[in-house]
This record gives C-alpha cells, structure tokens and sequence, in this order.
C-alpha cells in the first residue's frame, strides 16, 4: 500500500513548508496574543500556513492526472487585486478618509519629518546595489523603509515584478511590528530628559475651505513634481475629499470602516498567496527582508535625528520631543498611537498625540511622492 497515494499532502511536506507554517503560527500569535496590527498580521499567518500545505487549492495547481491548470482562489485574487494595484489603491482611499489634516495646518513644520524620514529608503538602495541587486529591484527594496505597503506594491510591480512577493509581505510586516521595531531605536537615541519635552497643540480652527482645496492642491503639486505617484497620491487625496467636502458623510464612514475592513482581511490573506516555502526559504528573500528592516531603522534614525538637529536651533520653550521624528514614517497611525504612548510612559501628563499624528500624516504624504520620484528617475534606466 502507497501511503503516499491516501495522504500526498503529508508525504509532500518538507523542512521549509514546516518553517513556513511556523512562521504563520507566530504572526497569528503576535495578531491574537499582542494585538499587533490583528486585521493584518492575523489574515497574513492564516495564509501563510493555508498556501503551505502542499497541492493546496487555494493556490492555482496543475492537475497530475489531466495536466489542467485548477485555479486557486488565492492565486486569483492577486492577480485580480495585487498584481493590477487595485486593493493597494482602495486602501489609500480608505486611509484618505480616515486622515484629519487639521492637526498638519496647526503645526506645518512637522511635514519636514515626512521627508526627513525616508532617509533609509536611499541608504538601502545603496546597500542593496552593494549586495547584488540591479538598480529597480534595489530601489523596489529600498521602497519598504517608508513602512508604506501600498506605495511599495506599486513601485515593485512596475520595477521588479520578480519581488513583488517578498517585498510586500516586508513591507507589510514591518507596519504592523512598528510597536516592537520603533521603541528601542528610540529610546537608544534619545535621552529620558528629551523624551519628557512637552509641546504645546496649537488648536486653531482650520476653514472647511482650506480643509477642501488642501488634497486637491497637493494632488496638483505632487503630479508636476511626481507624476508616477499620482495614482497613490490621487487616490489617498480623493479619499481625504470625500472625508472632507461634507456632502458624502456616508460614503466617508463606508470607506473609513467597511471598506477599509474588507479590503485589509483581503490584501493581507492575498499577500499570504506568495509566502510560499518555495519563494520564501531561500537566500534572496531572507536578504530582503533583512534589507527592509535596515531601511526602516534607518527611517525612523532620519526622523529622530532630524529632531535633534532641529532642537539644536530652536529656543528652549519652542523644542521638539525627538519622539515625533519617528512618526515621519508612513505607517499611520500605528507610528503616532506608539509615539503617544512611549510619551506616556514617560510622564502621564504628556499629550504627544496631535503633533505625533501631524508627523505621520506628513510621512504618508513623503512616502508616497518618494515613491513617485523613485519610480519617475529609476524608471529611465
């Protein structure tokens, strides 16, 4: 008796499918155990052990008897979803939506962390040229610093298509750790004493009218400079003006919540379709995930530095807690609930909230004409 020919599955199995549904395990674990990021992390493991069982059909198979092509519903939706841009490009609608700019207006200084932290998006690119890679797969792994998963599944399916897998599941990975990632580089940069510096939220009231043209204008602005990030830019702005006009309240609360719900548990379970033991335990891929990380140290080294540099100018009751130089990344609001509440740890009477969310609001707005810029140059070549 074949006992192969009763349970091909277990016969097929190996080290690495092993590896990789462990590996799943502890991303549900961290989602259900640790609360990180639970709409994602928890979609992501589930995926990530359902794509390692081997002949599984929710990936497209090719059938041993007939020789057809059987296709998986996974492998389905990234086609439909990852591979076109689509559900990156619902996310930013979504996350658009759920944008108030009115703390960005009150403290507008605060968007130079958005620039100031993607400083590990170009040291990366650097390394990764060093490690081997062409110049778009290096500016496609580079990309994940920013902590940005949409921004980097667009820049690697026109750049790199061949890494798409990894570089998604990174840069979706290091957004949901940001609460494990951010707080000892943190804290190893910055003394107690600056962590304590308190900053006064500037609550001026913000016109409707200014509250409008603002996604409109920067959708203009980042075209002229940008034009490659305009779908990003376009589709997180349209977002922030359907939140904004105050005629589509409905359709703001759809997109802050339903949309918003749905297309995560899809984009994250769909990810998952690429977390396969054959792309994923080899030397390539483990040097892009450790290459993203680098990038966001680094990102979150610019911001907090950047802080510092800045407090060296600034008179002693207009200081910036070096926190906030963090928050440039574009993981929102993960990054800003973080910076909150290590500031809250310090001093319970410490209010970091606004200027935190003002940083990151500016990082999704950095993050994503990085991209464009890197997609406008890079894309010469």
């Amino acid at each position: 008796m074949d006992f192969s020919s009763f349970f091909p599955a277990l016969a097929s199995l190996t080290w690495q499918h092993l590896i990789m549904i462990a590996v799943g395990a502890v991303l549900i674990y961290l989602a259900i155990a640790k609360q990180y990021e639970p709409t994602l992390l928890l979609p992501m493991g589930f995926g990530a052990i359902l794509v390692n069982i081997p002949f599984s059909a929710a990936l497209t198979q090719i059938d041993g008897k007939t020789g057809e092509v059987v296709e998986g519903v996974l492998s389905l939706f990234y086609e439909g979803g990852i591979a076109t841009e689509i559900f990156p490009l619902l996310i930013f609608i979504a996350i658009g939506a759920m944008i108030d700019f009115t703390p960005l207006f009150n403290n507008p200084h605060l968007l130079l962390f958005g620039a100031a932290a993607q400083f590990g998006i170009f040291l990366t690119m650097v390394l990764a040229a060093v490690f081997g890679f062409d110049l778009k797969e290096a500016a496609s792994i580079g990309i994940i610093g920013a902590s940005d998963g949409p921004t980097s599944i667009v820049v690697a399916s026109k750049l790199a298509p061949r890494l798409l897998g990894p570089i998604s599941v990174a840069a979706y990975s290091y957004m949901a750790l940001v609460p494990i990632i951010q707080p000892p580089i943190i804290r190893m940069m910055t003394t107690r004493q600056e962590r304590l510096i308190k900053m006064k939220s500037n609550t001026k009231k913000v016109s409707r009218t200014a509250l409008i043209l603002f996604p409109i204008v920067v959708t203009v602005l980042a075209g002229i400079i940008a034009p490659s990030s305009l779908a990003l830019i376009g589709f997180l702005m349209f977002g922030n003006l359907i939140r904004e006009c105050g005629v589509l309240n409905k359709l703001s609360q759809s997109a802050q919540n339903e949309l918003s719900s749905l297309v995560t548990i899809l984009l994250g379970i769909t990810i998952a379709s690429t977390m396969t033991a054959e792309r994923f335990v080899r030397w390539d891929t483990l040097m892009i995930i450790a290459l993203g990380l680098v990038a966001f140290i680094f990102d979150t080294f610019g911001g907090v530095a950047f802080a510092k540099l800045m407090n060296v100018f600034l008179p002693k009751d207009k200081k910036i807690n070096p926190m906030i130089g963090a928050c440039g990344i574009s993981a929102f609001p993960m990054s800003a609930r973080v910076i909150h509440t290590m500031g809250q740890k310090e001093d319970k009477t410490n209010y970091l909230l606004m200027p935190a969310v003002s940083a990151n609001v500016g990082g999704q707005i950095g993050s994503v004409v990085a991209g464009g810029i890197i997609l406008s140059l890079v894309g010469l070549f």
